[in-house]
């Protein structure tokens, strides 16, 4: 029996959504209330120590972090294979695995945070705010967090958000015209499925199209990962009108400073 610990709007916990998807394998969903900090209450923390989500539980078998509960399940339920069979694809495979969990999920937090969750937390009370702040655990989260309330998105997390974003799409664009429809050879693999929440997001806060206009290949891959069943029942058909109503709300606010922060990250001098 699978139960998935999750959040639905939750870009971490949407990329298993997919891959459970693909792999028809049917599961019980617990909510962790993110907004209410119960991903913070002891007996969530001793499911999964860092107080996130997803966690997956297979049969009394606690697996964590997202890329490595994708690859789990991959193994466990193997048809159809999402993991390259040669080794030299499984290593490009995992590139794009490490690009989304080291750069891109800050990214993307910072970049949502600064557009929605902001304006929310200004509704908070000082006591709760300063909870929410004390609550991450992690004074480096913390110090982006602080950052990214105080000054919205002129914070320079946002900027090296929107930097990291560049990268990543200018090697998609690369690796796409190299390899076909998908990102390692013409087959979907895990490195699709990492990065689709993270684009969906871009495109539910009506910022994909300052990266990806002039990207043909991505434009491409984007409409071929819409018209996937797995994507459409995985983050679409979770969310509520309201929410993907109050993402293109909040996020259409910062697009024009969005965009000029990439025109600037875009002049500035680059390593060989």
């Amino acid at each position: 029996m699978l139960k998935l610990y999750s959040f639905l709007n939750s870009i971490c916990t949407q990329k298993v959504f997919i891959t459970l998807a693909e792999k028809k394998q049917a599961y019980d969903i617990h909510l962790v209330n993110l907004f209410t900090n119960e991903q913070f209450s002891p007996e969530y923390l001793k499911i999964h120590p860092k107080g996130v989500v997803p966690a997956l539980d297979h049969d009394g078998k606690i697996v964590i972090e997202s890329s490595l509960i994708c690859e789990y399940l991959d193994e466990t339920f193997p048809e159809p294979p999402l993991v390259p069979a040669d080794a030299w694809s499984k290593a490009r495979m995992r590139l794009w695995s490490k690009a989304v969990d080291e750069h891109l999920f800050e990214a993307t937090r910072e970049l949502s945070f600064s557009a929605m969750f902001r304006e929310r937390m200004k509704n908070l009370t000082e006591e709760q705010r300063e909870g929410r702040f004390r609550n991450t655990g992690d004074p480096i989260k913390r110090a982006r967090l602080e950052s990214t309330y105080a000054e919205g998105v002129e914070s320079p997390y946002v900027y090296q958000g929107i930097g990291e974003y560049e990268i990543a799409f200018a090697k998609m664009e690369k690796d796409l015209g190299a390899s076909g429809a998908w990102l390692v050879g013409k087959h979907m693999t895990l490195a699709d499925i990492n990065m689709m929440p993270f684009v969906a997001r871009l495109d539910y806060l009506d910022l994909l199209d300052v990266w990806i206009k002039d990207r043909p290949a991505v434009l491409d891959w984007w409409v071929r990962v819409q018209a996937l069943e797995s994507f459409r029942t995985s983050i679409p058909n979770q969310l509520k009108d309201g929410d993907i109503a109050d993402m293109k709300a909040y996020g259409s606010k910062i697009r024009d400073r969005v965009d000029a922060h990439r025109q600037h990250y875009l002049k500035q001098p680059k390593a060989a």
